[in-house]
């Protein structure tokens, strides 16, 4: 007897019934996307083979039972097949796209929240047929179609789900293909709601803090909080909307309102009645919540530095974690003037798209704190490098998010590879139905008392859809559910950007 029918022997199994468990393990393999499935639901799960195993007759015939056998786990034969998308009610419409591939392998993506899909989807003619593993090579291909803040989010949202389906081939967590993890958990900073009275407002820290586990928060310190108060402005009016709003997000057409205007050119400046009223506002919070809990600040309205410098002293003696945005993130001088003159922490970051364009703010020690969203920033691996240059300059790094839970996982693999980061932005902690969005490969819960739970096991972004939650909150705009996108699929251009 050879070696091979005396090892099928011991296993109790003949020649036939090894090739009835290959051709059922095949058949079950093509609904499962472990790349070890094929052993766990074959006969041989579990079971070290040894050489004279490997080099025995049984090779034979293991080889003739499994021609048919689609194998998931083969990465250098990947080949991207589709992509398309659905559009969620998130943060006003955010768009999340699926990359499929030849093998039954697929990646999820998020194109940053209030950006357009169209962002991603044509970039679709410039990845189908290409091998999804090939993360770097894709996105210096595609990069420069990405722009400033939304303008990213199409060559964002392909990146995260390259490195979904990288994971998902070699069967390892993003967080193992981005250099491995500095931290089991990742720590979430939370909104502070805000409310018309102060008893209403305690209730509510008090679930955020107590209840829902949270140990940073970040609250809006808005000269919109100063409307209908006398002698606390110098020219809003002039700028204010028929409803009497400094309306920070309204009135997209309008080239030349408030919203559109760069802080350095409204020439609004708070006075000193101002201040008072907005200290009160952050005193309150500051003695609901006290000391332990890091508080940060942003949305202050747009007005120039000169402004942010006295409204940063205004509020030195409640040791706020930071002061964010006070200005657009290119000024990096004006940057520079605030932190030197600031004790408070400066931060910016959100809208910048790539690590050269944050290396003039790390360079010139402009801010204390960089804070890249991962859907603007470049994606998870540019994110990172982003955080690594950072921490070379001694700064750290927060990161915003206020997206789906497939954005959110991305910006949780790439914290955990980041040594230098703080906290990650969770934008709606009180929408009930947003983690329901996905399910965990690996069972566990998305966020665990103001912690994100990183997947220590389960492969990519450890994430499903969570199909019938998510058709339940498309946006009204847009109802369609992964439908075809053959109108992307044929490339226009030469994409060439030198001679």
């Amino acid at each position: 007897m050879t070696p091979s029918a005396n090892y099928l022997k011991k296993l109790g199994l003949t020649g036939s019934d090894l090739a009835d468990e290959l051709q059922t393990a095949s058949a079950e393999e093509t609904t499962d996307n472990s790349r070890r499935s094929f052993f766990k639901k074959s006969t041989l799960g579990g079971i070290a083979l040894g050489s004279s195993f490997l080099f025995s007759p049984i090779e034979e015939l293991v080889a003739q039972s499994t021609q048919k056998v689609t194998r998931f786990s083969s990465p250098s034969d990947l080949k991207i097949t589709d992509m398309r998308y659905c559009l969620t009610a998130v943060m006003g419409g955010t768009a999340i796209i699926k990359i499929d591939t030849n093998q039954g392998i697929y990646g999820l993506g998020e194109v940053r929240d209030a950006a357009d899909v169209r962002y991603a989807l044509m970039l679709k003619s410039r990845l189908l047929g290409k091998n999804p593993c090939n993360v770097e090579q894709l996105f210096k291909a595609i990069k420069q179609f990405g722009g400033q803040s939304r303008q990213a989010g199409g060559v964002c949202a392909v990146e995260m789900a390259l490195w979904d389906i990288c994971g998902k081939a070699y069967n390892v967590p993003a967080w193992q293909l981005l250099g491995g993890r500095y931290r089991d958990k990742v720590r979430l900073y939370a909104d502070t709601p805000e409310s018309n009275s102060v008893e209403e407002q305690k209730k509510l820290i008090k679930y955020r803090l107590e209840d829902q586990g949270y140990t940073w928060l970040k609250m809006d310190l808005s000269i919109g909080e100063l409307k209908g108060k006398p002698d606390t402005m110098v020219n809003n009016k002039f700028w204010e909307n028929e409803k009497g709003n400094l309306a920070q997000w309204g009135d997209k057409e309008n080239y030349m309102s408030y919203g559109n205007t760069a802080h350095p050119f409204t020439q609004i400046q708070i006075t000193d009645k101002g201040l008072e009223e907005l200290q009160k506002i952050v005193e309150n919070v500051r003695v609901l919540v006290g000391y332990e809990i890091p508080l940060s600040t942003d949305h202050y309205g747009h007005f120039d530095y000169n402004n942010g410098i006295r409204l940063g002293k205004a509020m030195e003696k409640y040791r706020l974690a930071w002061l964010e945005d006070i200005v657009s993130w290119e000024y990096t001088d004006q940057w520079k003037k605030m932190t030197d003159a600031l004790e408070t922490p400066t931060l910016t970051g959100e809208d910048i798209y790539l690590l050269k364009n944050f290396k003039p703010l790390i360079d010139a020690h402009a801010v204390d704190i960089i804070h890249p969203d991962l859907a603007s920033s470049g994606g998870l691996l540019e994110t990172k490098r982003i955080g690594d240059y950072a921490e070379e300059y001694g700064i750290a790094m927060a990161m915003h998010q206020a997206g789906t839970p497939v954005s959110f996982m991305a910006n949780v693999h790439c914290a955990a590879a980041t040594q230098n980061f703080l906290a990650l932005e969770h934008h709606s902690v009180d929408v009930p139905w947003w983690e329901d969005l996905v399910k965990t490969t690996d069972g566990k819960k998305l966020i665990t008392k103001g912690f994100a739970n990183i997947p220590l096991t389960a492969p990519g972004l450890g994430i499903e859809l969570n199909e019938e939650v998510v058709k339940q909150h498309l946006h009204p705009s847009d109802k369609s559910y992964f439908e075809p996108t053959t109108q992307w699929n044929d490339r226009r251009s030469h994409d060439r950007i030198f001679s």
